[in-house]
């Protein structure tokens, strides 16, 4: 018996194609209010997965169960908030899934697994390449059952950003442009943006080619945000 916990989308996507034809039983989470200790003590999972989960797990569910979250870098290299975007803007090109299990500690509890992983493209597409990288990861953990190991290595923390950092700084560079709006073009993320006047300017669909940046834009009255 197998949760697995995603509260969006692409996480059901990959749930309903990928990894619920692994051999056992398997159940999907979607909603804060449906992860319950009463679920849990009633199914009795062998473990709980969680593919993007915006809600802290409480402590008793975590002692009931055998708890893997996903984080998206090279822990304990950069625990806390925003690790797709902040890896961007300090320039790499490349990371690696971590499946680690949880604690109360955020991103602190010992490593199963990891595998790396590339950050080409829009902040969707990483997303829903890091789902489809964890699917493969739970797959060898119910084949495998590693035994968890203590994080090695020095402890760099990421601040969590807000919706205001959106906001594109001045003077970048047309690729580091390009990067800054790539990292935030994904659902439920604050598109990047300027102030223009009374208006806000959004951008999505990023290209970059021939030193140069296309986008897609949208541009608001300030009256209708």
């Amino acid at each position: 018996m197998y949760v697995v916990c995603g509260c969006k989308l692409w996480n059901r996507r990959v749930f309903d194609e990928v990894i619920s034809r692994f051999p056992g039983t398997w159940h999907f989470v979607s909603k804060k209010e449906d992860l319950t200790l009463a679920m849990v003590r009633k199914i009795k999972p062998r473990y709980i997965f969680f593919l993007h989960w915006s809600w802290m797990v409480s402590r008793e569910i975590m002692d009931a169960c055998e708890c893997v979250n996903f984080h998206m870098t090279d822990l304990p290299f950069g625990r806390g908030g925003s690790p797709l975007q902040n890896l961007i803007l300090l320039g790499k090109k490349d990371t690696v899934l971590t499946a680690h299990r949880m604690t109360e500690e955020l991103d602190a509890g010992p490593v199963y697994l990891k595998k790396p992983m590339s950050l080409g493209g829009s902040a969707q597409e990483i997303l829903e390449r890091s789902s489809e990288l964890a699917a493969e990861i739970i797959g060898q953990i119910i084949r495998e059952h590693p035994e968890p190991k203590p994080q090695t290595g020095k402890v760099v923390t990421f601040e969590r950003r807000t919706p205001e950092e959106s906001e594109i700084p001045e003077g970048l560079s047309p690729e580091k442009l390009y990067d800054f709006i790539r990292m935030l073009d994904a659902e439920g993320y604050p598109r990047a943006f300027f102030r223009y006047k009374d208006f806000r300017c959004e951008f999505r669909n990023a290209r970059f080619a021939g030193g140069a940046v296309q986008s897609d834009a949208t541009i608001v009255p300030d009256h209708l945000l």
